[in-house]
């Protein structure tokens, strides 16, 4: 069955479709002569037209990617400046990994992380500090049933999670950081120099 057998105007189309079109010779004539009877733009001369008009600028390749990254790098400084103003803040808080403020040396931050796990036996903590060694951070156990462990951290962004008798667990109350790669989630941790986030 063909495409004409299914459609009876199929053919006709193509026929139409095959059909030399006829111009006029002279078209092309009247449309340049109407185009050329057309006023010229005038200039625009005011200041103000000038301002309100669209302009247009083009960029190349390396200019753009040299102002994004000054754009990105005003946007560092200034948050920067709002997030240190106070010399404070408390973005990111999170109610179980209590980073708590402790006597610190001049290059690290001591980190208390707490794990609620009542029934664990094991609670270790993993993360990008400890080179993701899942025997090198044991926590201990507290009477009520927490687990505990203190650890100096240097400034800046680390991901961590808590292995629970060996099942990869992260901090329920911290930020996620997107997909390893690898199959595991994992918690963010922000640390100040002198202070946790």
């Amino acid at each position: 069955m063909t495409d004409s057998d299914l459609h009876p105007y199929v053919e006709w189309i193509a026929r139409e479709a095959r059909r030399p079109v006829v111009v006029d010779g002279a078209a092309r004539d009247r449309v340049m002569a109407a185009v050329r009877a057309e006023p010229l733009p005038r200039k625009q001369t005011s200041v103000w037209a000038r301002l309100v008009r669209p302009h247009s600028f083009n960029l190349s390749p390396v200019s753009g990617a040299l102002l994004a990254a000054g754009l990105v790098g005003i946007g560092v400084v200034g948050g920067t400046i709002a997030n240190n103003r106070d010399g404070q803040s408390t973005v990111g808080q999170s109610r179980v990994a209590v980073a708590q403020r402790l006597p610190v040396s001049p290059t690290d931050t001591v980190v208390k992380f707490v794990y609620m796990a009542p029934k664990a036996d094991k609670v270790f903590l993993v993360g990008d500090f400890n080179g993701w060694d899942t025997t090198k951070t044991p926590l201990s156990r507290a009477s009520d049933g927490s687990w505990i462990a203190t650890i100096p951290l240097s400034a800046g962004r680390h991901l961590y999670g808590f292995v629970v008798d060996g099942s990869w667990n992260t901090d329920p109350h911290a930020p996620l950081a997107p997909d390893d790669g690898f199959g595991h989630a994992n918690s963010v941790k922000l640390v100040r120099r002198g202070m946790s986030l």
